[in-house]
């Protein structure tokens, strides 16, 4: 009962300082906007990826791009408790370590997925509508893809002394991510040189991306996976992480 009171306890109270943070919200409302609606416009022109023009393509990788900021800003969660003492109070209570892992995983994870929503509810707006199945069939896939990031934000930060170097270590990772997950261009073709393919290949988001498309455009897009093999590889990626970030956080006095 104290690990399920605690564990929640750590979820609300990142829930609430999420929603709190109207400067946060709006800026994670206005950045994939942009994105759909400045780069989405401007490359349409370039000609359709298949059966998609280009807003349509990188739409589902947009809410990729807001599952994964969203995520692993996380991170900076621990170093600020760190900083003011309240993590140093969470590690001597009671709670068990993967409780405390989980409840900050689950709270950043439920903030991942609000600004998730946020942005597919603005695919109606801009025409590339999600019909009602989609929307529900997606909401597990965004909150797999968001366990995973949250937890590598989580275990990074666990090893970082400051918010500067946090900052620049996300920045630094969350990049490559994205660009190489097939959020923006195809990541497989005989256009698409070898090594992006690779490299695209070990990137955990190119299968959440690709799930989020298959999804959200159904029969209009040819996944690079069946759904299936998608949700695996994100479950072992998520396994995997909350395991290392459990440890990661173990270590700390």
């Amino acid at each position: 009962m104290t690990e399920a009171r605690g564990l929640y306890t750590l979820w609300l109270r990142e829930v609430k300082r999420y929603l709190r943070d109207r400067v946060r919200i709006v800026s994670g409302f206005f950045t994939p906007l942009v994105w759909l609606l400045i780069f989405g416009s401007g490359m349409r022109f370039s000609g359709n990826i298949g059966n998609l023009n280009y807003q349509q393509y990188i739409y589902p990788g947009i809410v990729g791009q807001a599952l994964l900021f969203t995520s692993m800003f996380m991170g900076i969660s621990v170093i600020w408790d760190r900083e003011f003492g309240f993590m140093k109070e969470i590690l001597v209570s009671p709670i068990s370590r993967i409780s405390t892992f989980l409840g900050k995983m689950v709270g950043g994870s439920t903030d991942a997925v609000i600004q998730g929503i946020i942005v597919l509810l603005l695919g109606t707006f801009l025409g590339t509508q999600v019909n009602a199945l989609a929307f529900l069939e997606a909401l597990p896939i965004m909150v797999l893809i968001t366990f995973g990031f949250v937890s590598m934000g989580l275990t990074i930060a666990s090893f970082m002394g400051s918010l500067e170097s946090y900052g620049i270590v996300q920045a630094f990772i969350n990049m490559p991510l994205f660009f190489l997950s097939g959020a923006l261009f195809p990541v497989r073709g005989a256009q698409v040189v070898g090594w992006l393919q690779l490299i695209a290949n070990f990137n955990p988001l190119t299968y959440g991306v690709d799930a989020l498309r298959t999804i959200i455009l159904g029969e209009m897009w040819q996944p690079l996976y069946p759904l299936y093999h998608n949700l695996l590889v994100i479950c072992f990626f998520d396994i995997a992480l909350i395991i290392f970030g459990t440890l990661a956080l173990s270590r700390r006095k």
